[in-house]
Formats: structure tokens, C-alpha cells, sequence
């Protein structure tokens, strides 16, 4: 079955409310890719992740769903704040979202655990 077709308009429309949420919550740009992945994963993902617009800011996720793969890629600004671990940690969220057959759900959390713990703590003052 491709890729695509596991998703729906609702689905779809659930993903890019969460990349919005992401955005605004971290101040990074998230981006997610559903689909397969050509050659190499980590490096089709790389690819498409230098393709954006800030790659240095930004997050790339890549689902590809037929052969049951995950890459998260960040930016070097980004792993400022957003260290391996933590990464680790949303990406086993979504594996276990997605083996449950809930794509759009795993991703929308993923993207949330990412931006909560890309978030910059708060400054409580400046002396």
C-alpha cells in the first residue's frame, strides 16, 4: 500500500496543525515528510531536511511507512536545545503510535514532545 494512502484529509489536516503548533511553541520549523524514502533513509532524509528553508533551524521527520522507518534529523541550532535523547524519546512515542496503526496521532505527538522540549526555558530574570 503506498504511503500516502494510509493518511486522510483529517489526518493530514491533524499533522499540519501539530507542525504549526511545533513552530510556535519551539520557535524552530518543523517539517514532515510521509513517504518513501529513496536509497538510504537517514540520507534521503538529510536531503530533503537541507532543502528547507533555515535547515539550521529547522526539524525534518520522515515517516516512511511501508518499510516501517523513522528518521528525525535537527538542525544545529536546534540541538542547542533539543539534545539525542530527547529525540530518541519522541521518536519511540511514535513507533509505538504507529504500530498501534495511529500515524497521525504518533506524529502529532512526536512533533509535540519535540517542540516542548526544543522550547527555550523561561527567563526569570536578568541580574
Amino acid at each position: 500500500m503506498p504511503a500516502g494512502e494510509l493518511l486522510t484529509p483529517t489526518d493530514r489536516a491533524t499533522i499540519r496543525r501539530a507542525v504549526r503548533n511545533a513552530e510556535t511553541s519551539s520557535g524552530f520549523e518543523f517539517s514532515v515528510y510521509v513517504g518513501s524514502s529513496d536509497g538510504e533513509p537517514r540520507a534521503h532524509a538529510e536531503g530533503l531536511h537541507a532543502q528547507l528553508a533555515q535547515p539550521e533551524r529547522a526539524v525534518l521527520v520522515l515517516v516512511d511507512p511501508v518499510a516501517r522507518l523513522l528518521e528525525i534529523v535537527t538542525g544545529s541550532h536546534v540541538r542547542r536545545q533539543l539534545d539525542d535523547a530527547e529525540v530518541g524519546l519522541a521518536a519511540l512515542s511514535m513507533q509505538t503510535a504507529f504500530a498501534a496503526g495511529d500515524f497521525a496521532g504518533g506524529i502529532s505527538g512526536g512533533l509535540q514532545q519535540l517542540a516542548d522540549h526544543a522550547r527555550r526555558p523561561p527567563m526569570l530574570h536578568t541580574d
